[in-house]
């Protein structure tokens, strides 16, 4: 398997057997653009049974924009993820509480990371602000899978999934969000963190891979764990 392979395109998915229980009632799937978020979670959402809540950065009319021409758009863009998130988080703690269990591609948390990343001060503290009058369904997720690449294997498969928009997306910004990713969940502390390095890693494709990200699900022990393939 070659470098960057784990692409975040959406799979069809063949569950094989008879399948275990999920070992959470909601799990969250975290990185940055490009690691593959949204497939694995469409995977072990097949495999568990789970209902699946995604990210919709297609219903924001503003991201195109942004990465377009960047700063004028950040602000409008970064509201209407807000506002997104938090009917997203509302429909989320009410099948938590009475449906299935539930896997999303994001958390909550990540609009002020990246809010932090692309806002100036002053629209920074306008965005908090705004943030903090908008109701959230409270509560953390049982268990987040953060996935992890490096700038430049991202950069690969971005271009290689061609989403016209992210081909606008540039190394600087690229780094910077990897950077801001790493910081955040090297404090985060709300909930178990599995980190999962995917560059040679695709459980996607290769289902000794799947078993193996399974088996380190159903051995967590602690608040923080890192798997990196071929490491015991």
């Amino acid at each position: 398997m070659s470098v960057g392979s784990f692409t975040s395109r959406p799979v069809q998915v063949t569950v094989q057997g008879p399948d275990l229980n999920p070992p959470v009632r909601h799990m969250v799937i975290e990185g940055p653009i490009g690691v593959g978020k949204t497939s694995l979670a469409l995977k072990l959402a097949s495999r568990w049974s789970m209902r699946t809540v995604l990210e919709q950065p297609g219903d924001n009319p503003f991201l195109d924009r942004f990465y377009q021409q960047g700063a004028r758009y950040a602000l409008p863009a970064q509201l209407s993820f807000l506002l997104q998130r938090a009917a997203q988080s509302r429909e989320i703690a009410l099948a938590v509480d009475l449906g299935p269990p539930v896997v999303t591609d994001f958390m909550r948390q990540k609009d002020e990371l990246f809010a932090r990343l692309t806002l100036p001060d002053d629209e920074f503290s306008l965005y908090r602000e705004l943030a903090r009058q908008v109701q959230l369904a409270p509560g953390a997720p049982d268990l987040v899978i953060y996935l992890q690449a490096s700038p430049e294997v991202l950069f690969a498969r971005i271009q290689r999934r061609a989403i016209s928009s992210e081909q606008l997306i540039t190394d600087h910004y690229l780094r910077a969000l990897c950077r801001a990713y790493d910081n955040y969940f090297y404090h985060y502390s709300e909930a178990p963190v599995l980190t999962v390095n995917t560059e040679h890693f695709n459980p996607l494709e290769n289902d000794a891979d799947m078993a193996l990200l399974i088996e380190r699900i159903g051995n967590l022990r602690g608040r923080k764990t890192s798997f990196v393939k071929g490491t015991p």
